[in-house]
């Protein structure tokens, strides 16, 4: 039995799906990466024991040998990564001292360091629908005021929320320089 397909059906077909058709070159390829903005936040944050230490920040954990314990990171490893984390200006060295002891360092965040919360918190769900086992989070978010679940939202100005990055559009900004 032939069912009712006229010959450009298929044609029709593919079209409406989209298949076959020839996608135009992409406008950032005429454009210059070296002022990419994820490159230098990567060049800056780029490794793992960066975003330990920066979760444990976030978490209140502010002394070195509570860091290390919580991360299991080498002594030298977490002490670079400190270092790295102060000399980029997203945590910052504030002395303190116990009873008996010597002078040590607390590490906490800055105004810059604190801007990478969402950052962060996009991680985790991403983490936490991707990366992690069957439980569950190992970490629940709630709004401080009222209780209610945290969770990150993309929006445009006009306050429209964004539900995929099928919904945005790049375009050159005022960094942007072509290729000569």
């Amino acid at each position: 039995m032939r069912l009712g397909v006229g010959p450009g059906y298929w044609i029709g077909y593919a079209k409406a799906l989209d298949i076959g058709s020839v996608m135009r070159k992409p406008w950032i390829l005429d454009y210059d990466s070296a002022n990419c903005a994820i490159g230098a936040a990567v060049g800056i944050l780029g490794e793992r024991p960066s975003f330990l230490v920066l979760r444990e920040a976030f978490n209140g954990v502010r002394r070195f040998d509570d860091m290390q314990r919580r991360t299991g990171m080498p002594r030298q490893v977490l002490s670079q990564r400190l270092a790295r984390l102060v000399a980029e200006g997203l945590l910052s060295r504030v002395p303190y001292r116990e009873n008996g002891q010597r002078s040590r360092d607390e590490y906490r965040l800055t105004d810059k360091g604190l801007d990478l919360y969402p950052v962060l918190v996009a991680l985790m769900e991403w983490g936490d629908r991707h990366a992690v086992g069957s439980p569950g989070p190992q970490v629940l978010l709630r709004h401080r005021d009222c209780g209610e679940p945290v969770r990150l939202e993309i929006t445009c100005a006009a306050g429209h929320v964004l539900e995929s990055a099928r919904e945005v559009t790049p375009v050159p900004g005022p960094g942007a320089q072509k290729i000569a």
